[in-house]
């Protein structure tokens, strides 16, 4: 008996090309190309998502070593006081203390350089 798969076919068709919507040439028209692409985007969207992690580290780095150098200390060595005096914040609320309360964050440069 024959099976006829125009509708589903169509959906699944639509559906496809609607994720492609905006991609260029013959990525968002032909059905087949924009397959291919659309695999491709969340594969590179999933990797990207791992890799954003890492890109906010880089960054709160950077804004608690910027703060820091008005203290003349180094990143490297503040670090290493907040593990010698047990104190455990990390990286993002040090950054966002340094940013947004800068005397708490002052309290605790001078909590680990005292010792």
């Amino acid at each position: 008996m024959r099976v006829k798969r125009g509708i589903i076919k169509k959906r699944k068709h639509k559906k496809i090309l609607k994720k492609a919507k905006g991609y260029r040439l013959s990525r968002s028209k032909i059905y087949k190309r924009a397959k291919e692409a659309v695999l491709h985007a969340g594969q590179y969207s999933y990797n990207h998502r791992r890799k954003r992690g890492n890109q906010f580290r880089k960054l709160w780095i950077q804004r608690i070593h910027a703060v820091l150098d008005s203290y003349d200390l180094s990143y490297s060595k503040f670090i290493h006081l907040l593990k010698q005096s047990k104190i455990e914040l990390n990286r993002k609320v040090l950054s966002e203390l340094a940013i947004h309360k800068p005397e708490v964050f002052e309290a605790v440069v001078k909590k680990v350089t005292s010792k």
